[in-house]
């Protein structure tokens, strides 16, 4: 389409119809984007499925449709209900009693659940990838969070894998089958021994055969899943189906009491000392384990002679009352007799050895936090649904109702069969571990129908199963970790097989695994996994308490029934159950978490995935803006907030990257920095330039250590892009107070006429804003962050008081490794009338108020040396003359300024010949100490008054001698300083001196390698007080 130009000319006009084509191939269709998320799955971002794989015929994905009962509720109950339940609780309800076991099992519970709750808000707060915990943390609470504590639930997952495969083995070993042991006790007390150096050997077997089937087809572990639900399900009902049946016909259990005191029926098998047969009195078995022969007069242990041999039923049922004697708790010593209390008995003598006796002893100290680290382990699993969530029809509806429904099944089941232990089952029973007073049943066992051994074969199926599992799901979310790159050195486990399987994660996962193994005490990996459970279910709370304080838009979940408190209070309690649990444990779970967020803070990959960390940073930021004063801070706290001037060549990099160097080594990252550039010209057209500026000023500030913003202006010219810096740069309270830039050094040039100029404004401006300035000379000559000085000074030359920035500047610069072995030198300037000892004895005294170290020196010059400085600020001069009680200006000095002023905004442009001239005036050597005779030699004033002959002003002679004199001394003084700081005069406010200004400069500071001019903001930065 053509438009007519009013010059007969016409140009191509894009139709709106053209604009929405154009728009299209950046940004999709709105039907497209609707189609993308309405078929939206996670099968794709998570690991390849094995079956996939192996069936390439199946191009399409298949839509999910698990529903919440299959999906989410079966696979919750299967991963909670587990080995604690079959192995433990028992033992658990006769040490604490019921009502302490009561209150172990809801606090667990209560915390689980307020889990489940704040995991269901951030679950239905959008699609949940498959990944399940970590995906939801990392993505709420951002890389460093979630890399942590997917790590944490990962080792969790593998210790939950060694616990299983412990419990595996102890029912193989205990109760169906304790011949197939390898080692044997060969003496007494060295069966608990034997017992955990079988657990490693059968231990590291099954976990190499587990892997191996893993390895070969997860699906085989998938198809038997079902198998093993089936044998979780059996059981819990084989246990109430015993419970009613106590009720009118108990089984038949006896237990063999000698006195109080439990005995182990694996030694023997008639309960009493001797029986009669054929009117002849027979020992039994029982009588030759304590006595020293089978006759009736034999020596026997004396608790033996004085207590009666009984014998009670072990299961009197429910309705026994047997409930009131197990209410309360029994903890022991390790090494204890388990002992019924209310039996009669006659102590025995104290001398006695048990060892050897057929007694049933305590194998481990028990007390209530201890039990609280067993047990929790059997309410973890509610995970199982959510990490699913790929599988499901609907995960935002299924993943919270089918894991509350399967939090308040299993709580019920938990805290019922506690009550029904307690009313069914004899409390010596219960804390009889390993069922040694029954004959070496398992004591659920006992109580479950039809038969003992429904619970036997039913807890080694499913406790083997829960193993596999464990096997397979660690592996898969160590890889999703690994593939997201967060954590550098876990990248080699994000690869595979061909169809995805993680085979190097599956490896470590069994060498984690074998760790357990290896401890081999069921009761001492429990609490280890607890720990990671712990602080994973802690940081789901935490991160939905984040993200329902910072009302963030996209905060909008489907789940309602959630609050900020539910959220905080679980998260305290998760936080109270790992110290309950195992003070030390608790430790160094957080110690490895932490580990390894700083790990990924500082190695890390970036990941920026909207996540509330941000928006709490955000949140703190905002709020710290609005309490900063918008006003100076008060001189204890000042600091330079520097803003720091770039310049840039045609490729956008950075021209001095020194500067950078210099700011790091200043602020050693601390208070605020921001790096500002300029590129001259129109935004529409430099956008694109200034973005790549502002990459490579990032970059750079990287590799310097520089922590601050970045800030770049486009501006038609460099001067006003300069002064909105100066101007604009910062936030509220937060602004900066110092510019930092480095001298022009082609400023003769002629086609750097403008450079100058640019300089001079910008010197001016940073005056009119109250801010410092800092100016470095041969930037390129400064030292890198890698370099260091071993020796050497950092000279400052006070001239006149501006506020103390000469002073501070040296100090800052020395906590930096690069500058901290250099020392600190401070020259000062006295004129005629001054005392120059007294001077020097009050400059040490003030620096020792100002608590710095440094060497002073006192430089005396004629008063007309310095005259560019007196001319500028008398006010300054008379600010050091307060302080150091000596400097005064004199009367005939302070008249004399209104006529330097005067002489400054007249100045012409005659510097350069004038530099000629009175360098060769300048004598070899400065005389510092003054006598008559001295200044009646000196031939200089003679000299100047001839030079001034040829000058066009009286001013710019004066201003040029100033700097030759200065740079002279200096020069004398200073000329191998690693740095010079020197106080930096103003430019006349007649701007047609500006080029004499700059050549004045030149001069100050000519064969100087490091040079930094200060010119202070007028106000106070150090003081001497506290």
């Amino acid at each position: 389409m053509l438009e007519k130009q009013p010059n007969g000319s016409t140009l191509p006009v894009q139709s709106p119809k053209s604009c929405i084509v154009e728009e299209m191939d950046s940004n999709p269709m709105v039907s497209s984007l609707l189609n993308k998320l309405a078929n939206y799955t996670n099968l794709t971002q998570g690991v390849v499925e094995h079956e996939a794989d192996e069936d390439s015929k199946r191009k399409e994905v298949k839509v999910p449709r698990m529903g919440t009962f299959i999906g989410v509720y079966l696979p919750c109950l299967q991963n909670i209900l587990g080995v604690i339940l079959f192995l433990r609780l028992t033992w658990i309800v006769g040490t604490a009693g019921v009502l302490e076991s009561f209150i172990i099992v809801f606090m667990c519970c209560a915390c689980t659940m307020l889990t489940a709750i704040s995991m269901s808000a951030i679950a239905t707060n959008g699609v949940v990838p498959a990944g399940g915990s970590y995906y939801m943390i990392s993505r709420s609470l951002g890389p460093e969070f979630g890399g942590a504590v997917g790590l944490c639930f990962y080792l969790g997952t593998t210790f939950a894998g060694a616990m299983y495969i412990l419990g595996t083995i102890e029912i193989l070993l205990t109760y169906i089958s304790p011949s197939a042991a390898i080692f044997k006790a060969e003496e007494v007390g060295e069966e608990t021994e034997a017992m955990l150096n079988n657990m490693r050997v059968y231990g590291t077997c099954i976990i190499i055969l587990m892997a191996i089937v893993v390895f070969v087809g997860v699906k085989y572990v998938n198809k038997l899943a079902l198998v093993f639900l089936a044998c979780v399900i059996l059981s819990i009902i084989a246990i109430y189906a015993g419970v009613i049946k106590t009720a009118f016909d108990p089984p038949d259990f006896p237990i063999c009491l000698l006195g109080n005191r439990t005995l182990s029926k694996r030694s023997f098998d008639v309960c009493a000392k001797f029986t009669e047969s054929n009117n002849e009195t027979k020992t039994t078995t029982l009588w030759r384990l304590f006595c020293d022969s089978s006759l009736l007069n034999a020596t026997c242990d004396d608790y033996f002679s004085l207590n009666n041999v009984t014998e009670i039923q072990g299961i009197p049922g429910i309705m026994s009352g047997v409930l009131a004697d197990n209410l309360w708790s029994a903890y022991s010593e390790k090494g204890s007799i388990v002992e019924k209390k209310d039996q009669p008995s006659v102590a025995g003598s104290e001398d006695t050895k048990m060892g050897g006796l057929p007694y049933v002893f305590t194998d481990i100290m028990t007390y209530f936090t201890m039990l609280v680290g067993i047990y929790f382990p059997s309410v973890t699993g509610i995970m199982a649904g959510s990490n699913r969530s790929g599988d499901l029809k609907d995960a935002q509806k299924s993943i919270p109702t089918g894991t509350i429904l399967a939090i308040s099944t299993t709580s019920f089941i938990y805290l019922s069969c506690i009550v029904l232990f307690g009313a069914c089952i004899e409390g010596v029973i219960l804390r009889d571990k390993f069922g040694e007073a029954v004959d070496g049943n398992l004591v659920v066992g006992t109580l479950a129908w039809p038969s003992p051994w429904v619970i036997v074969i039913g807890s080694f199926f499913s406790t083997c199963g829960a193993g596999l599992q464990s096997l397979t799901g660690a592996p898969r979310l160590l890889q999703a970790i690994a593939r997201d790159g967060i954590v550098p050195f876990l990248q080699v486990f994000g690869h595979g097989k061909a169809n995805g399987e993680p085979t190097w994660a599956l490896l470590l996962t069994a060498g984690i695994c074998e760790i357990g193994i290896l401890i081999a005490s069921l009761d001492s990996v429990a609490p280890i996994l607890s720990m990671f459970f712990l602080m994973c279910y802690m940081f789901v709370n935490l991160a939905c308490a984040v993200q329902t304080l910072l009302r963030t838009p996209n905060w909008r979940p489907r789940f309602k029934y959630y609050h900020w408190t539910l959220s905080f209070l679980g998260m305290s309690l998760c936080l109270a159950l790992m110290f309950i649990c195992s003070w030390y444990y608790a430790l160094i779970a957080m110690l490895i978490a932490g580990c390894i967020y700083k790990y990924i803070e500082y190695r890390g990959a970036e990941k920026e995935w909207g996540d509330g960390i941000r928006g709490l940073s955000l949140n703190a930021a905002r709020y710290a803006l609005l309490r900063v004063e918008d006003g100076p801070p008060h001189t204890k706290n000042w600091r330079p907030q520097l803003l720091v001037l770039l310049n840039l060549d045609s490729e956008q990099l950075v021209k001095h990257p020194r500067l950078l160097s210099f700011t790091s080594q200043l602020k050693a990252g601390k208070g605020l920095t921001i790096v500002g550039s300029v590129l001259q010209g129109i935004y529409l057209d430099k956008c694109t330039e200034a973005q790549k500026a502002e990459e490579n000023v990032k970059a750079l500030m990287g590799v310097e250590k520089t922590k601050g913003f970045c800030q770049i202006v486009v501006s038609p010219h460099f001067r006003d892009g300069i002064s909105y810096l100066i101007q604009s740069a910062g936030l509220g309270g937060m602004k900066h107070n110092t510019v930092l830039m480095a001298w022009p050094q082609s400023w003769k040039q002629t086609e750097n006429r403008f450079s100058w100029k640019n300089f001079v404004d910008t010197v001016r401006e940073t005056t009119a804003a109250q801010q410092a300035l800092l100016v470095a000379k041969n930037i390129d000559l400064f030292p890198t962050n890698q370099e260091r000085f071993t020796e050497g000074n950092i000279d400052v030359w006070w001239i006149v008081h501006d506020g103390g920035m000469l002073m501070l500047l040296p100090f800052l610069l020395r906590q930096h490794k690069v500058w901290r072995k250099c020392k600190m030198r401070i020259f000062t300037v006295a004129q005629m009338d001054d005392n120059s000892i007294q001077m020097k004895k009050d400059l040490q005294m003030f620096l020792y108020h100002l608590r710095l170290n440094a060497e002073v020196e006192v430089v005396e010059m004629f008063e007309n040396d310095i005259s560019a400085f007196t001319y500028e600020k008398t006010l300054m001069m008379e600010q050091r003359s307060q302080m150091l009680k000596q400097m005064q200006l004199s009367k005939n000095e302070r008249e004399r300024e209104a006529q330097l002023i005067h002489d400054r905004n007249t100045a012409s442009h005659s510097a350069p010949a004038i530099k000629a001239s009175v360098a060769a005036a300048v004598p070899e050597k400065v005389q510092m100490t003054w006598t008559k005779e001295k200044f009646v030699a000196e031939n200089i004033v003679t000299i100047l008054n001839n030079v001034c002959l040829h000058a066009r002003n009286q001013s710019n002679v004066r201003r040029m001698h100033t700097a030759v004199k200065l740079n002279g001394v200096v020069l004398n003084k200073s000329q191998h300083a690693q740095l010079v700081l020197l106080n930096m005069p103003g430019p006349p406010k007649n701007r047609k001196g500006d080029e004499n200004y700059m050549e004045f400069l030149e001069v100050l500071t000519e064969g100087l390698d490091r040079v930094l001019l200060v010119r202070g903001s007028g106000r106070e930065v150090i003081t001497i007080y506290s």
